[in-house]
């Protein structure tokens, strides 16, 4: 290959690397608008915007290089005259195809049930609890929960005898969990759902007095919309709309017999007047 074929791939190289980039800018600004992770979402956008710019500084490559490319080429490496050869006329072999044997194909076993994965939604915040933040959405990245332990009764560092499965009635259900490397001022979040419905909430800044780190944190919900109900409850911890940890439990029907008062009434014959004839 001489120079000037060089310089020609290198500029349709640069061509096609413009339109992979431009694609690939695209593709991550749509993946962007789907995010409702602030950070997540700058991210994609911040890249979207160098593959652009890696873009155009590829197309402008393409332009320079059949110019100025090939002369910048031509300073360093100056051509010389060489003598051109005869072209030898070169017998080409023929290929002999050799039999090779045909595999008869085997019987693919196909299992009579198969389980189907279904997908797992990861954990947002409705728009209408967005509308209540009151601090910074922008927690720091490190922030870590340990998970949630759930008990009806708590004694302000730990829940007393954390369990997964309940029986109504309850008053109040604790979720406690430890943290670490979190802000104060951030706002978090914690939800309560009850079979995918949202039935209790709490959202604040996080303040000053729970530090960042430490041991009795807890969220806690007393009234939940429609009452404690039996059935499978979950709760989602968020540091501004970061997802960080999520607890599960069952509440299930009161399983204690209901003593019903029962009695024989006393009664008394009383002697029927007998009249004389």
């Amino acid at each position: 290959m001489d120079i000037r074929a060089g310089v020609v791939v290198l500029a349709l190289f640069a061509i096609v690397g413009a339109f992979l980039s431009f694609r690939g800018a695209i593709r991550n600004m749509q993946v962007a608008r789907k995010i409702s992770f602030y950070s997540l979402r700058r991210r994609y956008n911040a890249t979207a915007w160098r593959m652009v710019f890696f873009a155009f500084v590829l197309i402008a490559l393409a332009f320079w290089f059949p110019n100025g490319g090939e002369r910048a080429i031509y300073r360093v490496f100056p051509p010389s005259p060489t003598p051109s050869l005869t072209p030898t006329i070169t017998l080409t072999p023929t290929i002999t195809l050799t039999p090779t044997i045909t595999l008869t194909p085997t019987l693919t076993v196909t299992p009579l049930y198969s389980d189907t994965p279904t997908a797992t939604l990861t954990p947002f915040l409705p728009v209408a609890i967005e509308a209540l933040f009151a601090g910074p959405v922008t927690p720091n990245p490190d922030a870590v929960f340990t998970a949630i332990q759930f008990s009806t009764e708590f004694d302000g560092v730990n829940p007393i005898e954390p369990k997964t499965v309940f029986e109504l009635p309850i008053a109040t259900m604790y979720g406690g969990f430890d943290y670490n490397n979190t802000q104060p001022g951030v706002q978090w979040t914690a939800l309560w759902y009850r079979s995918g419905e949202l039935v209790c909430y709490e959202t604040e800044p996080w303040r000053e007095e729970w530090g960042t780190g430490g041991i009795g944190g807890y969220t806690e919900c007393s009234n939940p919309i429609g009452g404690w109900q039996a059935g499978a409850y979950e709760v989602q911890i968020f540091m501004g709309y970061e997802w960080k940890v999520v607890g599960r439990f069952t509440l299930l029907e009161s399983l204690t017999p209901q003593a019903t008062p029962t009695g024989t009434p006393d009664l008394t014959i009383a002697p029927s007047p007998t009249g004389t004839p």
